[in-house]
Order: structure tokens, then C-alpha cells, then sequence
């Protein structure tokens, strides 16, 4: 079994018009099928704008890190930044 690593990120929409749930589900729809959605949330940024809190399991041996993950995530239509807080070794 290969270990998983659970990355948390922040993901801006591009408006205040952006649905969320919406842009869960595109999200969810491009991800690779080794990664999966384990929570998500919303944090309150300015002037009714909110970011997408998503934490995403992959898996732990996958070269490059987060980036190919930030990267598909960044090409989805809606999303206008995406930034990691944190990783970790998931169980």
C-alpha cells in the first residue's frame, strides 16, 4: 500500500459570483484517480469574497510534490490562485 500525504490548499475563485460547490465539483472532475477530495471548507477573505479550502490526499511517492497537483488545479476554469498551507504524511 503507498503511503498518502494530505495537502491542504487554498484556492481563490476568480469573482465573488464563482460558486464554491461548483468549483469543488470541476475540481473533483480533473484530479488524477489516485487523489481525492477528504474535506472541504470555505474561509472568508474581503468584501464577500471567500476561498475554497480543500484537503486533497495523493499519493506520498509522486515526484515533483505538490506541484503538478497546484498545477492542474490552477488550469480549472473559475480559479484564480492556488496556494498550499500545508502537507502532511497522512495514515
Amino acid at each position: 500500500m503507498v503511503a498518502k500525504v494530505a495537502v491542504l490548499i487554498r484556492v481563490f475563485p476568480e469573482s465573488t459570483e464563482t460558486s464554491l460547490e461548483e468549483l469543488t465539483d470541476r475540481i473533483r472532475n480533473v484530479l488524477p484517480s489516485e487523489y481525492e477530495i477528504a474535506s472541504r471548507g470555505e474561509e472568508p477573505i474581503a468584501f464577500g469574497l471567500k476561498a475554497l479550502l480543500l484537503k486533497i490526499l495523493m499519493p506520498e511517492d509522486k515526484e515533483g510534490g505538490t506541484s503538478e497537483l497546484e498545477e492542474v488545479i490552477s488550469k480549472v476554469e473559475g480559479v484564480s490562485q492556488v496556494e498550499v498551507i500545508m502537507v502532511s504524511r497522512s495514515y
